[in-house]
């Protein structure tokens, strides 16, 4: 995958993330769990192995009680997890997900 194709990538998910952020407080449930499960699939196509972690995450506590809490700490760390290397994936994945956690317990 090129640089550019990358950055392309990155600017449109970047987009949804956006307006999911700007939303999320009147969409239901099931329609946030949606878009971030949307996002996870666009990060899993292009390889960005840490925003697909953080949005799977996303998408299933967006269905659970306390989700508000959940999905805001998950929107905090989109952007770390966006700008994320694909070459260090694995790392950066676990990283923000633990950064995650610490911050929900």
């Amino acid at each position: 995958m090129t640089d550019e194709t990358l950055r392309n990538a990155r600017t449109m998910i970047g987009q949804k993330i956006a307006e999911l952020e700007s939303r999320v407080p009147r969409l239901a449930p099931r329609t946030i769990s949606k878009k971030m499960d949307a996002i996870r699939g666009l990060a899993s196509q292009y390889g960005l192995a840490a925003l697909e972690g953080l949005a799977d995450y996303g998408a299933h506590h967006a269905l659970m009680p306390g989700r508000g809490q959940s999905i805001r700490a998950c929107l905090d760390h989109m952007d770390e997890a966006l700008s994320a290397d694909p070459a260090c994936a694995a790392h950066d994945r676990e990283a923000i997900l633990a950064a995650l956690a610490l911050r929900l317990h």
